[in-house]
């Protein structure tokens, strides 16, 4: 049974307000205004004003004024996440375990969800991923790597999932993993399993889609000795 006595959720005034008035999607009152209905001074107003800011639950433009952004999770783990690879760069590691366990339990909800023209979408990526690599010169086929993970799990109705996913995307680019940082043969062998992952998906053969996924997660995880040369 639930607890009547749990302590209240800690936010601001102007996040309650937020959560409250669907219709700050079209456009929120002035500062002035808000601050008399809240009940709080503009200076209040304005700092709880930018932590939703940073949250990226509202954003502001000088001639469309505020709004009421709709619900992403991962402009919230943005934040977190970002400060915490300031802090030490082995929290990525940590993170990417956190995304491939993640992946690997939503797999069979998210696959089956997903529809034919996602499935021809999916096919066209390893096409582009290929013509990538085996160009002249090379190109690392990082655009398609996102699109094609982020496109599995596209049709989860679960915003906290999808955020993290696409926070971790965020966090793969800044630490710079888009760019080319191992052997040829790496990344051959990467796309060889996003290959494998795709065609299990399209055929219906979801275990070994994730198999796949899971053989391939493995593999990255061993991307920094790879950078030393092939293996």
């Amino acid at each position: 049974m639930i607890s009547n006595n749990r302590p209240p959720v800690d936010v601001s005034e102007f996040m309650r307000y937020l959560a409250a008035h669907k219709e700050a999607e079209g456009g929120l009152p002035a500062l002035t205004e808000l601050s008399r209905e809240l009940g709080i001074s503009v200076a209040t107003l304005r700092e709880q004003l930018e932590v939703a800011r940073a949250l990226g639950l509202v954003e502001v433009k000088p001639r469309t004024g505020m709004r009421r952004k709709p619900y992403a999770f991962a402009s919230t783990v943005r934040q977190s996440l970002g400060y915490a690879l300031m802090l030490d760069d082995d929290h990525f590691r940590k993170f990417s375990e956190l995304r491939n366990h993640l992946e690997a339990a939503y797999w069979d909800e998210a696959v089956k969800k997903l529809m034919k023209e996602d499935k021809k979408e999916l096919r066209s990526l390893i096409v582009h991923a290929r013509e990538k690599l085996l160009g002249s010169p090379v190109q690392v086929p990082h655009e398609e790597h996102r699109a094609l993970h982020l496109l599995i799990y596209s049709r989860l109705n679960n915003p906290f999932v999808i955020g993290i996913l696409e926070a971790y995307w965020d966090a793969y680019e800044s630490v710079g993993l888009n760019m080319y940082a191992g052997s040829i043969n790496y990344l051959h062998k990467v796309w060889e399993y996003h290959g494998q992952v795709v065609e299990s998906i399209c055929s219906g053969n979801y275990p070994a889609g994730r198999e796949a996924l899971i053989a391939h997660t493995h593999l990255l995880v061993q991307r920094p000795a790879s950078s030393k040369g092939d293996k």
